[in-house]
């Protein structure tokens, strides 16, 4: 019954289009920036227009405190009981700040829907992709169901928080204090990406992250370089030595231990990637490159998807104004990423790398450590049911077989479902790499929006029909 109700839903949304955009445009006006204390009423402003929009679907829906920004919990006024598939919908209602704001093309708090360079209709707004544009996909694929059939085909609970663009410092306190009002039988996830604008995808690693800072002391003090020089260790000349051989001709990491417990991809995923033709030309030629930096006998969407990596990411210490002046610092610092991918251990490659530092270094130096951050990889099950559902779903939508992906970027509450929860995630998203996330004149592509919303609806209509063990 389900799957024949589904025509009818995909009509639904079509002639509705217009309403779902503008409920959507609401949304976008709603300056919720988490990171400025000056926006907090307007968090909580666009957290009650959530909660209040998701009620209107048969939702009890509750906007509840943290110690930041409020999360929405809403959930099914009817429940199965456990009859039918339970999931789990996650999605951030925060947006970045919109700095430097004269580089807009319009003002960033005003959608509209503009055309693109080559013809595209876009969605121009801080936040239409990342991640207001996402989520409401989810909710408007539910809004349709409902208004066909009266009811959604499983059971779903939404989980919307509002400290994603900061780092979700108060996710996982919730999760633990909320674990009742939050079992599912596993999350969706909306806040990833298509593989290109005609090729749905489903993300099924996401990389971990090691983020440390080190910085090397000499000296007591500044020294001048003339009657010092030559004599006195100078910090920056000890810190660039030791970066640089952090990777050896080949790109790999040198750091002892770096690839233990790493493993090859398994074969037929790896074919599939080979036939995606992830090239220099398309990847790296946009932002002026041409050579992959990575492994040499990697392909460049392994380097990028599913091989660990380190990066320098910023190096300070003497003088940097304007002009001369002839010092040897007495310090250097520098601070240092590495993408971890299954297999790797955070704690035991923070450690390696420490002890790569401290093992170079002169007598006369000493290194001091800051941990900045650490998640391990996520990788999830190829063969898991919903996933294989979803895909199914993705392709009947879009006429092209949906790409199991990988991410070289982090999203932590992947994690943290896992570890709090017990719930494996399947992460479905519609971006693309030119929406500009965090940058002037962030969009969302209209047709993002719409296949999105009719994604959705074809995925919840598979769900609830697939098998469960």
């Amino acid at each position: 019954m389900t799957m024949q109700n589904l025509t009818a839903v995909l009509d639904h949304i079509d002639s509705g289009f217009d309403d779902s955009l503008e409920r959507l445009f609401k949304l976008l006006r709603i300056k919720s920036i988490s990171a400025d204390s000056a926006f907090v009423n307007d968090c909580k402003a666009a957290a009650e227009y959530l909660a209040g929009d998701i009620a209107t679907l048969g939702f009890a829906a509750e906007v509840r405190p943290t110690a930041g920004h409020p999360v929405i919990v809403a959930k099914p006024k009817k429940s199965s009981g456990g009859a039918r598939p339970h999931v789990l919908f996650y999605g951030h209602y925060d947006v970045q700040p919109v700095d430097p704001v004269e580089l807009w093309h319009s003002p960033p708090f005003e959608p509209v829907v503009a055309d693109h360079a080559d013809g595209r209709k876009i969605i121009v707004a801080r936040g239409a992709q990342d991640d207001k544009g996402q989520l409401m996909t989810f909710v408007e694929a539910c809004r349709a169901w409902v208004a066909v059939t009266g009811s959604l085909p499983l059971d779903v609970t939404f989980l919307i928080e509002g400290e994603e663009e900061v780092g979700s410092r108060h996710l996982v306190p919730f999760l633990e204090q909320h674990k009742k009002d939050l079992e599912a039988d596993f999350a969706l996830v909306c806040d990833t990406s298509m593989w290109d604008p005609d090729t749905p995808a489903i993300t099924t690693a996401l990389r971990g992250l090691v983020y440390d800072e080190v910085r090397i002391t000499a000296a007591n003090r500044d020294l001048h370089s003339g009657l010092f020089g030559g004599a006195a260790q100078n910090p920056i000349r000890v810190l660039t030595r030791i970066l640089g051989g952090l990777h050896d001709d080949n790109g790999r990491v040198t750091i002892p231990g770096f690839y233990d417990g790493v493993k090859d991809l398994p074969p037929d995923i790896l074919a599939q990637w080979k036939a995606l033709d992830f090239t220099p030309e398309s990847f790296l030629k946009p932002i002026g490159l041409s050579i992959p930096a990575g492994e040499t006998d990697r392909l460049l969407i392994e380097q990028v998807f599913s091989r660990p990596t380190c990066d320098i990411n910023g190096i300070f210490g003497g003088y940097t104004a304007e002009g001369s002046k002839t010092v040897i610092a007495s310090h250097a610092t520098a601070k240092v990423s590495f993408r971890l991918v299954d297999g790797q251990d955070p704690g035991k490659i923070r450690t390696a790398f420490r002890d790569y530092v401290k093992a170079r270094l002169p007598k006369d130096c000493r290194a001091d450590f800051i941990d900045h951050s650490g998640a391990p990889a996520i990788s999830l099950d190829w063969n898991m049911k919903p996933l294989a559902a979803a895909r199914r779903a993705l392709t009947e939508e879009w006429g092209r077989e949906a790409q199991l992906i990988g991410s070289g970027g982090s999203i932590p509450v992947v994690g943290d479902f896992k570890r709090t929860l017990g719930l494996d995630s399947v992460l479905v998203g519609f971006g693309l790499d030119d929406d500009n996330i965090h940058s002037p004149n962030e969009k969302y592509d209209l047709k993002s929006f719409h296949k999105g919303i009719r994604s959705w609806a074809r995925i919840i209509a598979a769900l609830a029909e697939a098998p469960r063990a």
